[in-house]
């Protein structure tokens, strides 16, 4: 199973527009060798860009979907297309869409924690309902959203629907780096599953953002990660190391809450 998480730059010079159809070529680039490729939190328009959200939300079959439907279907590769600010019944979601080989809509996953430090995130949208587990070729993946990575019982949650895989979509700024690493290896060793994250990089708003996306196999070794600017992220795996792993150190199995 080939990995490519694509750690996208955002500023405050592009569009909408603009960055869509960057990281659009980014995603026929990294499709060349990859089975499922990853994208960031809100990177169309820009996490901390709050003023943005409601003018540029859109439905789940609007044009943000559908084009990464097609791109999933024409190089027939599994898509995490990160997350955009959804609208529906006139609520706002940070939403997360997950496409299989056929371009079509495998997973959606609204995000549970909203964010509140120096965010207005958790004043425009609404969360989600909790924990949701995908069934791929692969094996049963989870989907969560940056702040998420905060509250280990979600991840937990997930493990309790048979969740293998974690791929988490996020934006998280880089005063904060050193919690996203030890998360981001935490979850994955606790929950003894692989861990795929896909970070953003750049400045906007006055936030630097953290990059650093990784790949951390069940035992919390770091497979590949990233520095601080724009680039794709490459790992291997083989899912069947989930079960193997579990067999030999069967931690989850020795749970008594």
């Amino acid at each position: 199973m080939k990995i490519a998480s694509i750690q996208l730059e955002i500023n405050d010079q592009e569009s909408k527009e603009e960055r869509i159809q960057r990281a659009a070529a980014l995603v026929d680039q990294a499709a060349a060798d990859a089975d499922l490729i990853l994208l960031p939190e809100i990177w169309a328009t820009g996490y901390f860009s709050f003023d943005n959200y409601v003018k540029e939300a859109e439905p789940l079959d609007g044009s943000f979907v559908q084009l990464f439907a097609d791109k999933a279907k024409q190089h027939a590769v599994w898509i995490f297309a990160g997350s955009f600010v959804e609208v529906k019944d006139s609520s706002y979601y940070n939403t997360s869409v997950m496409f299989d080989r056929q371009g079509k809509l495998a997973g959606t996953y609204q995000k549970t924690h909203l964010f509140r430090y120096g965010s207005k995130e958790g004043e425009i949208l609404t969360r989600g309902e909790g924990a949701k587990v995908f069934e791929t070729e692969f094996g049963k993946i989870g989907l969560t959203t940056c702040y998420d990575l905060r509250f280990p019982e979600l991840y937990r949650q997930q493990v309790d629907l048979g969740a293998e895989f974690f791929l988490i979509t996020s934006a998280w700024p880089h005063q904060r780096l050193e919690h996203w690493k030890m998360f981001n290896t935490a979850r994955a060793l606790e929950n003894q599953c692989f861990l795929i994250s896909c970070n953003c990089v750049g400045t906007t708003r006055g936030v630097l953002l953290g990059g650093h996306s990784s790949v951390i196999d069940p035992w919390g070794t770091v497979l590949a990660s990233s520095g601080e600017r724009e680039t794709i992220v490459k790992a291997e795996i083989d899912p069947t190391e989930v079960q193997r792993i579990r067999e030999v150190f069967p931690s989850l199995k020795h749970r008594v809450l």
